[in-house]
């Protein structure tokens, strides 16, 4: 018996039926009619040689560049709309073929530059001696493995935190942003962040052209360093970071000295040093001997000083002394307790003689 529908019925059936059988495929094509509508709405057809579908995006869930003419990978759920019109409702897409992929890649390039993420007056100079470092990557990764393997090799006493976090597939580009938000806000911030990947294919390489990483990296307190790929490959997430490593084990290599390196700048440190200590110590004693001179200067200004004050004071003493005041032709008279009276003996001294003498008579003045 065949059954009889409405419209709508048949429109939430055949949509629950996809649901069911397909909720959610891949579908490969190439982009054309690409269009944003209002800021927020994404609508393109994605085609091959006999057919051609609609497609509808949210912008927000768009993380790449593309435009007519690029191959991609969608991430799509089949869908009837009201209106009775069959489309994919996207809810990701990556570039697939060189070209697309290459193509994808200059476009975002350009969108970000022109914001200035990847000027290089936004770049931070990474400590040389970090004690703490964030590492961002899978640990089942070779990049990874090379990497703490030279680390290790290195100056030692480093605190290593590790942020397990995918580096390819569908889901990496999430992994990458929450494990550096996770790093961000840490109440002990690392001095630094690496995120390292060995090296792959250009599709295995596509989460770090992924704006949302792009945008983290740029977003972050920490410096950032990678080391993602082979020496040839270079992703955006390499454009927008502080320093990029050629390959992971060269990231190492830049974070860490060795032994020999720390030795060396300490004696770069103290060659550097040593003028400027030989200088400051002539200043020195240069300015102590200044100091002396000065000092002697003093001393013997104040010696001079004293010796004056003394010859005025003899010269005082001597004017007061009473063998001058003798000299002079005065005569020094002594009584008897003090006391003047007719008849006293009194004792009278000059110069050249000492007298005794009665008084026979005085007067008051």
């Amino acid at each position: 018996m065949i059954p009889t529908l409405t419209v709508s019925d048949f429109i939430a059936i055949t949509n629950q039926s996809f649901e069911t059988i397909y909720p959610s495929v891949f579908i490969e094509g190439e982009v054309e009619s690409f269009s944003i509508n209002q800021s927020k709405f994404v609508f393109f057809n994605l085609k091959d040689k006999e057919s051609s579908v609609n497609c509808f995006m949210m912008k927000f869930a768009l993380h790449i560049s593309i435009e007519d003419g690029m191959y991609i990978r969608a991430k799509a759920r089949p869908k009837i709309t009201q209106k009775g019109k069959f489309s994919l409702t996207i809810d990701s897409i990556r570039p697939i073929g060189e070209g697309s992929v290459k193509k994808s890649f200059e476009l975002l390039r350009a969108k970000l530059a022109a914001e200035g993420l990847f000027d290089e007056s936004r770049k931070r100079i990474l400590p040389w001696l970090p004690r703490k470092i964030a590492v961002i990557s899978s640990k089942q990764a070779a990049g990874y493995i090379d990497f703490m393997k030279i680390a290790d090799s290195r100056i030692k006493g480093v605190d290593f935190i590790i942020c397990n976090a995918q580096v390819q597939g569908n889901d990496a580009p999430e992994s990458i942003v929450n494990a550096i938000e996770k790093c961000n806000k840490m109440s002990n911030l690392p001095d630094v962040i690496a995120i390292v990947r060995g090296g792959g294919s250009a599709d295995d390489l596509a989460t770090f052209n992924d704006e949302r990483v792009v945008r983290a990296i740029a977003a972050s307190r920490v410096p950032v360093i990678t080391g993602i790929g082979h020496e040839i490959d270079t992703t955006l997430a390499d454009l927008v970071s502080d320093i990029r490593a050629a390959t992971p084990t060269h990231a190492a290599t830049i974070l860490l000295p060795s032994l020999d390196d720390v030795r060396l700048k300490i004696r770069q440190s103290i060659l550097r040093v040593k003028p400027t200590l030989h200088q400051i110590i002539s200043d020195n004693k240069a300015h102590l001997h200044s100091r002396k001179l000065t000092v002697r200067y003093h001393i013997l200004n104040y010696i001079d000083l004293q010796k004056a004050k003394i010859a005025a004071l003899g010269k005082i003493a001597k004017s007061l002394d009473p063998r001058n005041v003798l000299a002079r032709g005065y005569a020094i008279m002594r009584m008897e307790n003090d006391i003047l009276s007719n008849g006293a003996q009194i004792d009278i001294e000059t110069k050249d003689y000492f007298i005794k003498a009665k008084v026979i008579d005085y007067e008051r003045k």
